[in-house]
């Protein structure tokens, strides 16, 4: 309705028609009660409710003008209608469109002078006593489009204050995270810049010394050295404090072996398939793996870790993985696919590549110079992508 809004108003409309030519064979001034096929309305009758239809087509677009055009109608069909057809009811819904559209003073005022234009006269000029019950079933009919399309209006403008509150909300709470995250990494890189500024320095001029005395004065170089070393562990002490800070209470303990990397990819790949999950692994590196450095070795493998692990939590039975680490010109490329398997578990929409582990993946390779996609393949499954600089 909302995408077709003048087809919609068409059905409106002819609908419409369809219930005032209906109407206008019926007879309220039965014996006992309305009669139905007792009367039949002229033909002048005819257009006007053909006309008054064909106007609400446009009701959306002209609401104004749409309520005049069937205000005018329904005069003429009041005075000079015998019988008298139910025309208004163009007039009816033309209320309830301005009403529903605009605002309440607009609506009050519009209202009442549709109100009692058309009731004063119907009482006045037309065929009918003042007194009979369609002149009051006018009144009350245009009345009741005033009040309905009033209320639609309050409730429409009640519901799309309470969605933007909701987004305004959303989006005070995420930039206040943002903003929390954003200080705070630039609180810890100011930590962690005075502690290595400082103690790399007083390492280099300590070590420069020890190397210029060391033929010459062995002793004063042993001192160099001792100096050196303790500004070493003095550094080592209080990057230890500082990155523990990001550590949250029962995180394991620092591991004392180095980092992992490619070269222990076949381990990891191991772990998964005696998990279950078949791995297939094409490596395709300018010499071995150890030859990157070290922080995209250990970010390539990070990433493998995390995609693998996801492929393994909401893939489905018997889904199978790829592990793809091509060196394409300056970069490296690393690829995780998965077919999906059976049953898989369907990401909401909108949702895909919410997860705390994709978000960090995104923000190691960034850290780095690189990006990270991840999204749903076309066919079923899933796609892990990281570009890292091998520089």
């Amino acid at each position: 309705m909302r995408a077709h809004p003048l087809a919609t108003d068409a059905v409106l409309g002819f609908g419409a028609l369809v219930s005032m030519v209906v109407g206008s064979f019926a007879d309220p001034h039965g014996p006992h009660g309305p009669t139905f096929g007792t009367r039949t309305p002229d033909p002048f009758s005819l257009v006007l409710m053909l006309l008054g239809a064909a106007a609400l087509v446009f009701r959306r677009r002209r609401p104004r003008t749409v309520l005049a055009v069937t205000c005018g109608l329904s005069l003429l069909e009041l005075t000079t209608g015998e019988p008298r057809a139910p025309v208004v009811m163009c007039t009816v819904i033309a209320l309830y469109t301005v009403a529903a559209r605009t605002d309440r003073p607009t609506t009050w005022r519009i209202g009442l002078l549709t109100m009692a234009g058309l009731t004063g006269i119907a009482m006045l000029a037309g065929p009918l006593p003042w007194y009979a019950q369609e002149n009051i079933g006018i009144f009350a009919w245009t009345g009741m489009a005033a009040a309905a399309g009033d209320a639609v209006r309050s409730r429409r403008a009640f519901v799309d204050a309470i969605r933007e509150r909701a987004e305004r909300a959303e989006r005070t709470r995420d930039e206040e995270a943002r903003r929390r995250v954003a200080e705070e990494r630039l609180r810890i890189a100011r930590d962690l810049h005075d502690v290595v500024a400082h103690h790399i320095a007083l390492v280099n001029v300590q070590a420069g010394v020890a190397a210029h005395v060391m033929d010459k004065r062995p002793d004063q170089a042993k001192e160099a050295l001792a100096h050196v070393r303790d500004a070493s562990r003095s550094a080592l002490n209080e990057l230890r404090a500082t990155v523990g800070l990001l550590r949250q209470s029962g995180d394991p303990e620092a591991p004392t072996e180095p980092a992992p990397g490619l070269a222990v990819l076949d381990e990891l790949v191991d772990t998964f398939r005696h998990a279950g999950l078949p791995v297939e692994v094409i490596l395709q590196l300018d010499g071995e793996p150890g030859a990157l450095p070290a922080a995209v070795d250990l970010a390539a493998y990070r990433v493998i870790q995390e995609a693998l692990t996801n492929v393994r939590k909401h893939a489905g039975s018997g889904a199978r993985a790829e592990v793809s680490v091509v060196r394409v010109g300056p970069s490296v490329e690393v690829t995780v696919l998965d077919d999906g398997g059976a049953a898989a578990e369907v990401p909401e929409p909108g949702d895909a590549g919410g997860g705390h582990g994709l978000l960090g993946m995104r923000e190691r390779t960034g850290a780095l110079g690189g990006s990270c996609f991840a999204g749903p393949r076309f066919g079923g499954g899933y796609r892990v992508h990281a570009v890292l600089p091998w520089a």
